[in-house]
C-alpha cells in the first residue's frame, strides 16, 4: 500500500539531490533514497585511449554511488541501489551510438530523462510504497487548474536550469514528481547542504558524459563497436563548401557535427566551421561561420507539456542548446506529426540530433528532436 507521505528521492551522489533528500527529511515525510546503477565506468577503460581509472567529474560513478549511500546513513533513510545497466545500454547508449553515425549529434542526458530515469523511478518507487518521487533538477512543476494539466516552468536560478533536458516528461510523471530545489539558487541549495551537516556540500557538480570517458566520442564509439563485435562503418567521404568546390577527404562523419570548427582536416585561409553533413552521400559541408545561420527548423517525436497538442500557429521561444538562449519563433503543425518553428532571426548551428524546447514565458509548452 502506498503512503501519501513516502517519498523516493533520486540520489545521484551529488550535492543537489542530497540536499533534497535532507530538506524532505527534515519535513518529516517518510524519505527512501534510490539511486540508479546506469553504467560500469571501468567497462572499456584502457581500450582506444580511454583512461583506466574513472576521472573526477562523470555522474554516476561508484564515489556518487559511495556518497549517496553515506549521506542516506547519515540522515538515516533507508537506501537502494537500482541495477538498470541493460535498459541503459539499449534505450541511451546504442541510440546514442546508432545517432552519431548517421551523422546527427544526440543528447544522451534528455534521453536517459525521457525513457529510462523518470519512468523507472516512478516504478521502483510504487514498489517500495512511494507514491512520489523527488529529484535534484533545477525545475518548478505545479497543477493549473484552469487547464487541467500539470505545468514544467524554469527555476529560480535561471543558471542552473534543466528543463531543457525534461521535456519529454509525461502528465503522469510530471503529477507525482516533486523538484524542491526549483526556488532555491545554487548558492542556497550548497548552504543548506552545510546547514544539514552533509559532507560533500562543496563537492563540484558533474560535467561529462556518464559513459564518455575525457568528453572523447570518437575513442568511445571505436571501443564500444569493438567490444560488441561491430566495425565501424564506412562513412568517408568528401569536404565541400556550400557551393559544391572539393575541399579534401574525410574518414568518418561520426567525427563531426553542425558548427565545429577544429579538426576539420583542410587548410584555409579564414575559419571553416561545419554546415551540414549528409549521411546519404557522406559528404560533410563547410563554411564560413556566417552560413550556420538558418531562420527554420523542423522537431520530430514531440512531446507536449502545458498544451495538449498543437493545433495552430503559436509564438513562442525556442532553446536549441542547453546553453542557447531562447529565441522567438513561430511555432506551427508540420506533416507527420511534425512541428515547423520559423525564427524572428537566424539561429546559429541549428543541429540535427539535438532537442528544441519551446516555452511560453517561464513555461514548458513542449519540445522535440530536431531534424
Amino acid at each position: 500500500m502506498q503512503s501519501k507521505n513516502t517519498i523516493a528521492v533520486a540520489m545521484s551522489g551529488g550535492v543537489d539531490s542530497s540536499t533534497v533528500a535532507a530538506i524532505l527529511a527534515r519535513e518529516g515525510d517518510h524519505v527512501v533514497g534510490l539511486t540508479l546503477q546506469l553504467w560500469d565506468q571501468t567497462r572499456l577503460a584502457g581500450k582506444h585511449g580511454i583512461p583506466e581509472a574513472p576521472k573526477a567529474g562523470r555522474c554516476c560513478s561508484l564515489d556518487d554511488v559511495y556518497d549517496a549511500r553515506r549521506v542516506a546513513m547519515h540522515l538515516g533513510i533507508p537506501y537502494y541501489v537500482v541495477k538498470q545497466e541493460e535498459r541503459f545500454e539499449q534505450d541511451v547508449v546504442r541510440p546514442f551510438v546508432r545517432e552519431y553515425l548517421a551523422g546527427r549529434t544526440p543528447i544522451p542526458c534528455s534521453l536517459c530523462n525521457n525513457h529510462l530515469k523518470f519512468d523507472q523511478l516512478l516504478k521502483t518507487a510504487r514498489s517500495i510504497g512511494a507514491s512520489r518521487i523527488a529529484t535534484g533538477h533545477y525545475a518548478i512543476n505545479e497543477y493549473d487548474e484552469r487547464r487541467g494539466r500539470w505545468i514544467l516552468k524554469r527555476p529560480a536560478d535561471l543558471a542552473k536550469d534543466q528543463t531543457y533536458f525534461l521535456f519529454g516528461l509525461t502528465q503522469e510523471q510530471l503529477a507525482h514528481t516533486l523538484f524542491p530545489l526549483g526556488r532555491l539558487t545554487k548558492p542556497e541549495v550548497r548552504e543548506q547542504a552545510r546547514q544539514h551537516g552533509l559532507a560533500l556540500a562543496e563537492k563540484p557538480d558533474s560535467q561529462e558524459i556518464c559513459f564518455i570517458p575525457g568528453g572523447d566520442y570518437k575513442q568511445f564509439l571505436t571501443a564500444y563497436l569493438e567490444e560488441q563485435g561491430e566495425t565501424m562503418p564506412e562513412t568517408a567521404g568528401e569536404l565541400v563548401t556550400s557551393s559544391g568546390e572539393v575541399l579534401g577527404r574525410h574518414e568518418s562523419i561520426s567525427g563531426f557535427t553542425v558548427g565545429q570548427r577544429k579538426g576539420l582536416g583542410v587548410a584555409s585561409p579564414s575559419p571553416l566551421y561545419v554546415l551540414q553533413i549528409d549521411p546519404a552521400t557522406n559528404r560533410v559541408t563547410v563554411g564560413a561561420d556566417a552560413e550556420l545561420a538558418t531562420q527554420t527548423l523542423r522537431a520530430r517525436d514531440l512531446n507536449w507539456i502545458s498544451i495538449p497538442t498543437l493545433t495552430g500557429p503559436m509564438r513562442v521561444k525556442i532553446k536549441i542548446r542547453h546553453r542557447h538562449e531562447p529565441a522567438w519563433a513561430t511555432l506551427e503543425p508540420g506533416a507527420d506529426g511534425e512541428a515547423v518553428a520559423t525564427f524572428d532571426e537566424p539561429q546559429r548551428a541549428v543541429t540535427p540530433g539535438q532537442s528544441a524546447v519551446f516555452y511560453e514565458g517561464d513555461e514548458v509548452v513542449g519540445g522535440g528532436w530536431i531534424i
